[in-house]
């Protein structure tokens, strides 16, 4: 290998190696989210249900993924807090195929990400 190809495959090693350790490689289904429990992983699905709940404490907005609430298999999960960075998530992307890059955790035995940031969901 000739020297100046050496820098080449360092960063194409190194951005691969980021990919896979945040998550952003490849991605799973919302029904194998489960299996992925405290990993950073992209899960991806289509939204079939959408619900924000202004009333309730931390305004949260809820995103369920593949099947609707209360069968949901994954949800992501957007506090009041951070909703003007989505706009209006709950039109944004109901009825569309997302995926939401993050740390998967379970809420009452459901699969989530919560999303901080609009980067962390993508539309399909």
């Amino acid at each position: 290998m000739t020297s100046n190809r050496k820098p080449i495959l360092v960063v194409a090693m190194l951005a691969l190696f980021f990919r896979v350790a945040t998550g952003q490689g490849t991605s799973i289904s919302a029904p194998q989210a489960k299996d992925h429990m405290g990993e950073n992983a992209t899960v991806c699905g289509d939204v079939v249900s959408t619900h924000y709940a202004e009333r309730s404490p931390g305004n949260p907005t809820f995103i369920n993924l593949d099947k609707p609430y209360p069968n949901q298999l994954f949800t992501i999960l957007i506090w009041g807090s951070d909703r003007a960075k989505f706009g209006d998530p709950e039109e944004k992307y109901r009825n569309k195929h997302v995926c939401v890059t993050g740390k998967i955790s379970v809420y009452r035995g459901s699969p989530e990400v919560v999303a901080h940031e609009s980067s962390q969901v993508k539309v399909q």
